[in-house]
């Protein structure tokens, strides 16, 4: 059996191909009458347009290419449905790419694979892209937005939270509840998000006239994480009476070995707190003090500027920041009430 085309939906309806192709293009010029008619005849003949089709057309394939490294932190699996869903209002759709945060070789490789796909834009998320790679992708009027990471060079747009001041409220808390002996378990040091955090603790430490308890790299990987703990609890003496965890992925990690290996209390013996604020967080079984990343407004920001860039490649890119908030929960220590 044969596909049905826009040229049956045209005869059917009595009106031109040209009309049965406006009526499925969002924002294009018909009049009710023959949207009606058009809607009808489709609806008869069970037609639905053909993408490819349309893309070879317009010379867009309304596919926006999301570029991650894993989806194990809650917080890339909650950014892909609420990106999904924005980009879907705007008739856009959304292939995720999964790759290390790696070479610039494999990323190389995943962008030569998303050219051939055709895709209208690429979103790329913790993952290594180099200068040499943004300067690729203009060169084939590729646009390209970096999603919770930065980059120094003014020339590629990037949306972030302001991970610096998330670090320093984090940190700032931490010592306003009396700690004195604070380690932080930083994200990847390979990355922006893993670098600016580590940079507003250590500041933030460093003002406050505080010598850190241990800084490890925790790769933002769950098993690093809970070796890192083990090493501060078993190397350092005194250890620490709290923990900056990079992002709430690890600081489950974290938690986790506190207290089903060392046997110890939080926030009695030891208050953690995170970065991120992903839904699991809010479970009564960790309870998780953190900061909240703004991801509707890191969203809409995201989207807003990768429609302005595939209507006009050349147009000026962006890099935002946006504010995120301390959320307290029953991970950290309470307060101290002076009377």
């Amino acid at each position: 059996m044969s596909r049905t085309t826009s040229i049956d939906v045209a005869l059917r309806a009595g009106v031109s191909q040209s009309a049965v192709s406006r009526t499925f293009t969002k924002g294009a010029s018909v009049s009710p009458k023959t949207s009606r008619l058009v809607l009808k005849a489709a609806n008869e003949l069970n037609y639905r347009p053909n993408a490819i089709a349309r893309s070879l057309i317009t010379g867009k394939s309304k596919i926006i290419a999301l570029v991650v490294a894993y989806l194990d932190n809650q917080f890339y699996s909650s950014a892909v449905q609420v990106l999904s869903k924005a980009l879907k209002q705007e008739d856009y759709h959304i292939l995720i790419f999964l790759t290390p945060n790696a070479t610039d070789k494999e990323a190389q490789k995943v962008v030569n694979e998303l050219i051939d796909y055709q895709v209208d834009c690429i979103i790329a998320a913790s993952v290594a892209v180099s200068n040499s790679l943004v300067g690729r992708c203009k060169s084939l009027n590729l646009p390209i937005i970096l999603f919770n990471r930065h980059q120094n060079n003014s020339s590629i747009s990037s949306v972030t939270s302001n991970n610096f001041l998330g670090a320093k409220q984090a940190t700032q808390y931490l010592i306003d509840l009396g700690h004195k002996r604070i380690a932080h378990i930083t994200g990847w040091q390979g990355s922006s998000t893993g670098l600016d955090r580590a940079r507003g603790f250590e500041l933030t430490m460093k003002r406050n006239g505080l010598v850190p308890a241990g800084v490890i790299d925790g790769m933002y990987k769950r098993e690093v994480a809970m070796q890192a703990t083990r090493h501060l609890f078993t190397e350092f003496s005194p250890p620490p009476d709290a923990i900056f965890v990079g992002n709430d992925h690890m600081a489950f990690a974290v938690m986790d070995v506190i207290r089903e290996e060392l046997r110890l209390k939080i926030p009695e013996d030891v208050s953690v707190i995170g970065y991120d604020n992903v839904p699991l967080a809010d479970w009564g079984s960790y309870n998780l003090s953190t900061i909240s990343q703004p991801l509707n407004e890191m969203v809409n920001a995201t989207v807003k500027q990768m429609i302005k860039l595939v209507d006009n490649p050349k147009a000026s890119p962006v890099q935002v920041k946006i504010n995120g908030n301390l959320i307290v929960r029953k991970s950290t220590r309470k307060r101290k009430i002076n009377v």
